[in-house]
């Protein structure tokens, strides 16, 4: 098994890998309207808006993402009644014959193709342009005529390398993705590009070694608020190497030493006056604690019967956990005057939120103790919608900074790479509960 597919199909923290035969059951009902689809793909039309229908409605009773702002979606979408799979084909020729297009031809070119891949998964029909697709992106990149080519080409290689997530892709984009973010002028694209650095890390074939490498990049740039990379003190780029560090700690079996390495820092930006830099840097923090605890070894049981029930922490991950306490519960009561109502509803619910995971790690985010109708502990609030007949329950810190890395990557069309997509479902590992 390659280094790739066993990282995505490792559940963390209990040193195991998910069985084929496990995920078979897990799912049996996701397969099967899968199915249904992959038959009709060629009869598929796009309507005025492509795939409506299946899109992901996300709740936890509040507000899902604590995340400030996403990347941007284009809706540059064919006329009703075309084949996408047809328009799609037209798109990837325009991208990859560079010498017929001006840049406002490849904005357009790029824009429709983010539109169709967002939402579609088409792999079949990228794979034997994936190559020209990738080299067209790389040089929009690298010196494209507008602010706007560049971010759109930058979205577009992102989508290309979920679609089809090939071993040899980190190889080929990660040093020149990290010059841009180090030398390029707009900060829009520094983002951009350090959210598609992750991607390509966690997708594309880096090693562990070489994963660690982007994580230290990443928190290079947190711990200098930004100025490493000419990007001093800007909320944006910060706030996206602290999500895509946090994305990639996710991979890590054992996150001990990283977690001494890097506490430090993200504790520090709890002082950030930005919310999103908080509250990236809290959800990490959360997710190093959830870490420092895996599966109960054999001789640790005090009953067979505990078997792949009982957790143990195996480390501390903060030497200063009372004094971290009372940092997030004067985050979570939102007081800071300059905020904005809404920041400080995101303040209040995320904190609190990180702040009962650090009495209790295993519990996970937007846990309640409430009970429901059927007196049972409601846990975890976090839910996904799934076409409308059942819902996907985010119950570990893990699960919901993948979560949220595909979302900012793929909007509500998740949903269907997540059940199309074998290594974005085994990377997510998630039940689907029946209506």
């Amino acid at each position: 098994m390659s280094e790739l597919h066993r990282k995505a199909l490792t559940v963390p923290g209990s040193g195991k890998t998910i069985s084929r035969k496990a995920l078979s059951r897990q799912s049996s009902a996701a397969s099967s309207r899968a199915t249904s689809r992959q038959n009709s793909r060629a009869n598929s039309r796009i309507g005025s808006r492509v795939n409506t229908d299946d899109e992901g409605d996300l709740s936890d009773e509040t507000n899902f993402s604590s995340v400030a702002g996403e990347l941007s979606t284009f809706d540059e979408l064919p006329e009703p009644g075309q084949d996408w799979q047809d328009v799609l084909g037209d798109l990837i020729e325009r991208i990859c014959d560079r010498k017929k297009s001006s840049y406002q031809g490849r904005e357009e070119a790029f824009a429709g193709y983010i539109s169709i891949l967002s939402t579609k998964y088409a792999k079949e029909e990228i794979v034997f342009k994936k190559s020209e697709i990738v080299d067209s992106t790389l040089r929009s990149i690298k010196s494209g005529r507008s602010e706007k080519e560049a971010l759109l080409a930058a979205k577009a290689l992102g989508l290309t390398i979920i679609t089809d997530p090939t071993e040899d892709v980190y190889d080929k984009v990660s040093q020149m993705f990290k010059r841009t973010i180090s030398d390029h002028e707009s900060l829009l694209l520094k983002s951009a590009l350090i959210h598609h650095l992750g991607a390509a890390a966690f997708y594309g074939g880096a090693t562990t070694v070489e994963t660690e490498g982007i994580m230290n990049f990443f928190l290079e740039i947190v711990e200098s608020d930004g100025h490493n990379v000419g990007a001093g003190d800007d909320a944006g780029v910060v706030t996206a190497a602290l999500e895509e560090w946090g994305f990639l700690c996710t991979q890590l079996e054992d996150a001990e030493e990283i977690t001494a390495d890097s506490i430090d820092a993200l504790v520090e930006q709890l002082d950030s006056s930005e919310v999103s830099v908080q509250v990236a840097a809290g959800e990490n923090i959360a997710l190093l604690y959830e870490k420092s605890y895996t599966e109960a070894e054999e001789d640790e049981l005090d009953d067979p019967n505990e078997a792949g029930k009982k957790w143990v922490q195996r480390y501390q991950p903060y030497g200063r956990t009372e004094a971290l306490k009372e940092t997030l519960a004067g985050l979570s009561s939102g007081s800071r005057r300059y905020l904005s109502k809404r920041n400080k509803k995101t303040q209040r619910s995320a904190f609190g939120d990180i702040l009962h995971s650090l009495d209790d790690p295993l519990k996970g985010p937007r846990y309640s103790e409430a009970l429901d109708r059927n007196g049972a502990v409601k846990g975890s609030r976090i839910t996904v919608r799934v076409h409308k007949t059942g819902v996907l329950r985010v119950d570990k810190w893990w699960k919901l900074l993948r979560l949220q890395h595909l979302r900012r990557l793929l909007g509500g069309g998740f949903l269907n790479h997540w059940v199309e997509n074998p290594v974005i479902f085994e990377s997510l590992s998630l039940f689907v509960e029946q209506f």
